[in-house]
């Protein structure tokens, strides 16, 4: 019996990085799994991994996994992927939001599509995401919705270091108001016994994307491997409801908490 045996899950941005390792550990733990993202196909992305890779990786290990195309920055998509979802999962009881389109760029020189993208995809499509899963999980009388966010939502320090310059002022924006989003829901649904938590790696996390970005490379030994965040994601969608809710958690010291040991590196 694995420990999110009988839940559906919906986990976007999972074609790839830690939304696909979040989607794969779900799924061996039991949950069905709608695998969401753009990327369809090898090529049509200049990042490694698609939907249909994850979803395939999923049903090899044994588990149950649909691969659902969505581009979130679309109200129409957002609507697809969860009428999607309940027609061939069922009612989603957990919903992680992954999914990012991130440019950094001074702010400067930053357009107005490309500020406009990014709210859509990292603060607007969690905020309705969660409003569609809703009825949902009320109707069944519990639920977990997560949230990824980045220490990119912390304030910089001033005077500032070198890598203020990179241009990630809109980025820890979006980062920003999605973890004020996750406490401030979380506080909405504590009677309805729905969970709501924002989790962020602890160090850096070696994917197609911080990698593309130059934020981190492959080999990096201080980095934190992307199963770090997988394992405090399946804790934060597992517990029950109203003893972890409302957390801005950092995932090696969310498992030290819960685990009592800091968990192993590789």
């Amino acid at each position: 019996m694995g420990i999110l045996d009988g839940k559906v899950a919906i986990v976007t941005g999972a074609s790839r990085g830690i939304g696909a390792e979040i989607a794969r550990r779900f799924g061996r733990a039991g949950a069905a799994v709608a695998v969401a993202a753009r990327t369809t196909a090898p090529g049509t992305s200049p990042l490694p991994g698609t939907i249909g890779e994850t979803a395939d990786q999923i049903r090899a290990d044994g588990g149950t996994a649909v691969a659902i195309r969505a581009d979130l920055s679309r109200p129409e998509d957002r609507e697809r992927l969860v009428a999607e979802t309940t027609s061939q999962l069922g009612a989603p009881d957990i919903l992680v939001s992954n999914a990012a389109v991130t440019y950094f760029t001074p702010v400067a020189g930053f357009t107005a599509r490309r500020y406009r993208l990014m709210f859509d995809v990292q603060v607007e499509a969690p905020f309705h995401l969660a409003q569609l899963v809703l009825p949902g999980m009320r109707e069944k009388g519990r639920g977990w919705i997560l949230n990824i966010s980045s220490g990119a939502a912390r304030h910089p320090a001033i005077p500032p270091t070198a890598r203020a310059g990179r241009g990630g002022t809109v980025y820890g924006m979006c980062k920003a108001a999605l973890e004020r989003f996750s406490s401030g829901l979380a506080a909405e649904l504590y009677e309805d016994n729905i969970a709501v938590n924002a989790l962020s790696p602890s160090r850096v996390v070696p994917t197609p994307g911080t990698i593309f970005h130059h934020l981190t490379t492959e080999d990096n030994p201080d980095a934190e491997p992307p199963s770090v965040m997988a394992e405090a994601a399946l804790l934060l969608c597992s517990a029950e409801p109203k003893t972890l809710t409302g957390r801005i958690a950092y995932s090696q010291q969310l498992l030290a908490e819960l685990r009592g040991n800091a968990p192993a590196r590789g």
